[in-house]
């Protein structure tokens, strides 16, 4: 499968049509960005590491009979998906606080919850991408009642099949930032990544950051952060 036209570029890939229209074609790129794009930069490798970290999962997730729109990897930074239009939401599982959470509760980073909790915000970078409820959801037409109920549980299925296989490799699944589709027939999906990228990963027992907020916070060794995740999955 060859790509076509680039239909689409955001911080983090390019998407392209092929021949079949029901699919597309993901390329990875190794742009780094934080705070909505106001800090840019580039992590070697990080498309290489993301594209094959999050084809895996997707693949473990489908077997988990969580759908997604992984179809197959065609090169190290390439990926064919199923075409799907995104619902505008990024959804958010939070099991340890951390990051904005953190600011805007007052609770210590590194706090375990006392449940996974669920956060959803309104996809668009000129507003920041706001944080919504609901409400706000079905009122401005972003999703209808009955995908909210069907992404809502795809996600908790997602959150419980990571916290286990994170854990087997000695990793904290701190949060994460999923996205899904819908098909032409109206299936909802789960699409976009999951990487180091969209996921705070924290080693269990050194609790060292594994994850893009090395680069975010200027930590240094992001490039070996994102390797180590590649390690402690492929071996």
């Amino acid at each position: 499968m060859e790509k076509l036209e680039q239909m689409y570029e955001g911080k983090a890939k390019k998407v392209f049509s092929c021949s079949d229209p029901n699919l597309c074609i993901v390329s990875y790129k190794d742009d780094a960005t934080a705070f909505n794009g106001k800090k840019k930069g580039t992590i070697v490798g990080k498309g290489i590491v993301n594209n094959k970290m999050s084809n895996y999962l997707m693949s473990l997730l489908e077997k988990e009979g969580v759908p997604t729109h992984f179809v197959e990897e065609l090169s190290e930074r390439d990926t064919l998906v199923k075409r799907v239009k995104i619902v505008p939401l990024e959804v958010i599982v939070r099991n340890v606080a951390a990051g904005s959470f953190s600011k805007r509760f007052g609770v210590a980073e590194g706090t375990k919850l006392l449940a996974p909790t669920l956060e959803f915000c309104y996809k668009c970078d000129e507003l920041d991408d706001p944080m919504c409820n609901e409400y706000h959801i079905i009122a401005c037409g972003w999703a209808t009642r009955e995908d909210l109920d069907r992404i809502t549980d795809l996600t908790f299925r997602v959150n419980a099949f990571l916290l286990k296989f994170f854990s087997s490799i000695n990793v904290d699944l701190i949060d994460f930032k999923i996205e899904f589709g819908k098909t032409a027939d109206g299936t909802i999906l789960l699409a976009d990544e999951i990487s180091p990228d969209t996921c705070r990963l924290w080693d269990a027992t050194t609790h060292e950051k594994l994850d893009k907020d090395r680069f975010r916070r200027d930590l240094g060794n992001v490039e070996g952060a994102y390797l180590e995740m590649m390690k402690r999955i492929f071996g």
